[in-house]
């Protein structure tokens, strides 16, 4: 079957310096499934914290399915995710120790379950965002060149 993106968080590798992912599955209602079938998800502003031996996805908001039952759902609540004991334990102390930050990268269905892509991050000085788009701009002219390079 596959990958089918839903939604990804493009400020996260912006503002944060990415050193770890994680492949994670979240618990869903089902109107809330129908929502993401049809593009409906905002990654921004989300991020997640481990309590009590297990891992919660906060701020991740999902609107809610217009045909649902009963109002569908709230678009804003707390869902759990869906990691091995050993990962939530290793990321849960990679949290304390180092003032890191998990934040979702990506949503997307996998064989037609629901995974949500985490990011262990350290935020991004503001001298860091600069640095990343001198880069991006010295690499976009480059390419640019090469392929006029190409032309002639």
């Amino acid at each position: 079957m596959g990958t089918k993106s839903i939604a990804t968080n493009r400020r996260a590798r912006f503002n944060y310096e990415i050193s770890e992912t994680y492949e994670a599955g979240i618990v869903l209602l089902g109107s809330e499934v129908k929502s993401l079938r049809a593009g409906h998800a905002d990654l921004k502003d989300s991020y997640a914290s481990v309590r009590d031996g297990e891992m919660w996805l906060v701020g991740m908001r999902i609107s809610p399915y217009e045909y649902a039952r009963d109002g569908g759902h709230e678009p804003e609540r707390e869902r759990k995710l869906l990691l091995h004991k050993r990962e939530i334990e290793k990321i849960g102390s990679n949290l304390a120790e180092k003032g890191l930050s998990l934040l979702p990268m990506s949503l997307y269905f996998k064989n037609g379950k629901v995974k949500v892509e985490l990011g262990l991050g350290k935020g991004k000085t503001q001298r860091d965002k600069r640095e990343t788009l001198r880069r991006r701009q010295a690499d976009r002219e480059m390419e640019r060149a090469m392929r006029h390079r190409d032309v002639d």
